[in-house]
């Protein structure tokens, strides 16, 4: 039987099925392999099921020369060199539309968290500074009403529009291409980001991070959100100029910033972004849901299967490099 390794514990389901075809090797503990580990692990290994936060680069997949298949538990597969993969035959997959619902939930669970000021605010208690407050005393944003401004209009930009819809929210984005379902969506297309950005009251980032979307949003783009503006991002930290966001939230040129993501994960303790009250950060859970895991877990496996096999693959990210160049 062909040999797969998998660098974090998965959904019993997944490992049931994924055993009925290959000999199974799992990294136990929480951590990521250490590097000269990981390497001894996949040295005769076919498959890799790999974790989203875990990397692999050119010369680990020299370590693996029997290697096929790479099957990352992610949407986003930038931990993965796939064009390095591509010259060596690997087959890289992804798990896209699975984590949708999950990561939509976050975004607009977030959302309301830094306009009511949910974190500060539950903060006071254990230090015995609740009191009754005035009217015009501790006020956060009402969330509905509002204007969205979506920067990426795909699967899970799609759903967060949609639950928007139900806080009556006016909703722009901004995106590679248009959405095929605006009017079903009650969705605004606008042709640039600064428009996006100076129109919403919200802003969420729902891109992958690539070349052209690091930092997308730097010193500028946020100079050009309103003074009242929220952003929130749980697509990757790096989409995001980190210093230039502790700028702007540090000297009130934007209201808050809400982030299930940081460009170095985990962030750094002494990072000066996390003394400020005017942020939210949570430790990227955005899909940590068990039916979501379940799901990852799953089509990760398949992934696998299929590629074993000789097989088309569920969500092959660089299949069409494979044998170019």
């Amino acid at each position: 039987m062909p040999k797969v390794f998998i660098t974090r514990r998965i959904a019993q389901e997944a490992l049931d099925l994924i055993s009925q075809h290959a000999q199974v090797d799992i990294w136990e503990k929480e951590d990521t392999p250490p590097r000269q580990e990981f390497a001894r692990r996949i040295a005769d290994v076919d498959g890799i099921v790999l974790w989203g936060a875990d990397d692999i680069d050119a010369a680990l997949m020299d370590a693996a020369p029997k290697l096929k298949v790479i099957a990352d538990i992610a949407v986003g597969y930038n931990n993965i060199d796939i064009e390095a993969a591509a010259k060596r035959g690997i087959r890289v997959s992804n798990t896209p539309g699975v984590v949708t619902d999950a990561t939509a939930d976050l975004t607009i669970g977030l959302m309301i968290a830094i306009a009511r000021r949910v974190v500060e605010m539950a903060n006071l208690i254990p230090k015995g500074e609740w009191k009754m407050w005035g009217p015009m005393e501790m006020l956060g944003w009402e969330v509905s009403g509002k204007t969205l401004g979506i920067i990426g209009m795909g699967r899970i930009g799609t759903a967060v529009a949609r639950r928007a819809k139900g806080f009556n929210m006016r909703v722009l984005y901004y995106s590679r291409r248009r959405c095929p379902i605006e009017d079903v969506l009650g969705v605004e297309y606008v042709p640039d980001l600064p428009t996006l950005l100076s129109n919403s009251d919200f802003v969420t980032i729902h891109v992958p991070l690539t070349r052209e979307t690091r930092h997308l949003i730097g010193a500028k783009e946020l100079a050009s959100m309103k003074p009242t503006g929220i952003l929130i991002n749980t697509a990757r930290g790096a989409v995001v100029d980190q210093k230039a966001l502790y700028q702007a939230l540090k000297n009130k040129r934007i209201w808050g910033a809400a982030l299930d993501v940081t460009e170095e994960e985990p962030i750094p303790l002494d990072d000066p972004i996390l003394k400020l009250d005017n942020v939210v950060i949570t430790p990227h859970i955005g899909t940590q849901t068990l039916e979501t895991g379940i799901k990852m877990s799953l089509l990760a496996v398949q992934n696998v299967i299929a590629a074993l096999k000789g097989e088309p693959m569920p969500s092959c990210v660089n299949c069409h490099l494979i044998g170019k160049g």
